[in-house]
């Protein structure tokens, strides 16, 4: 794990004055966890919600049902939805979202074990990013959190682009 990273996106979110809010489903908090481990988080970091259960994602998120059954709960159309549902439920700038499957059950040949979205969106736009890890379920929960925070960072940083 990259232990610098949320050490950068707190002097680049409090630079700007942005405020961040996450979404988790599959990695249970890791993500809110890791930033708020570093003193000053509070300064822009609001929460985040754990959305394990598609209810959870719908209710709480305004994951459209829809959504969450035609494409299903690890897609980027929830992702981005849950970006977005977190953003406009804390009134944050920012919005993350992470989904995925973490094994070592739980996978198909179309969305096999590993296969991880990670969405942000905000004022410069939105961007979802798929990635396939591999490992322990441990493993590629922490490396789904560690590419959140890079897109997280990005996000602030120049030369960040959307993806529609």
């Amino acid at each position: 794990m990259n232990h610098h990273l949320p050490a950068v996106l707190k002097r680049l979110y409090t630079g700007r004055g942005w405020t961040l809010a996450t979404a988790e489903s599959y990695t249970g908090g890791l993500l809110g966890g890791l930033i708020t481990g570093r003193p000053g988080s509070s300064e822009f970091y609001l929460g985040g919600v754990i959305a394990y259960s598609d209810r959870i994602k719908n209710e709480l998120l305004s994951v459209g049902e829809d959504t969450l059954e035609g494409k299903g709960a690890v897609s980027p159309e929830t992702a981005r939805a849950m970006a977005r549902g977190v953003r406009d439920k804390f009134r944050s700038t920012i919005g993350a979202a992470v989904t995925g499957i973490a094994g070592p059950g739980g996978g198909n040949p179309g969305k096999p074990v590993g296969l991880v979205y990670v969405a942000v969106a905000g004022p410069v736009g939105e961007r979802v990013e798929r990635y396939l890890f591999s490992g322990s379920r441990r493993e590629i929960r922490l490396q789904a959190v560690r590419e959140a925070l890079r897109l997280l960072v990005a996000a602030a940083g120049p030369g960040y682009e959307q993806s529609r």
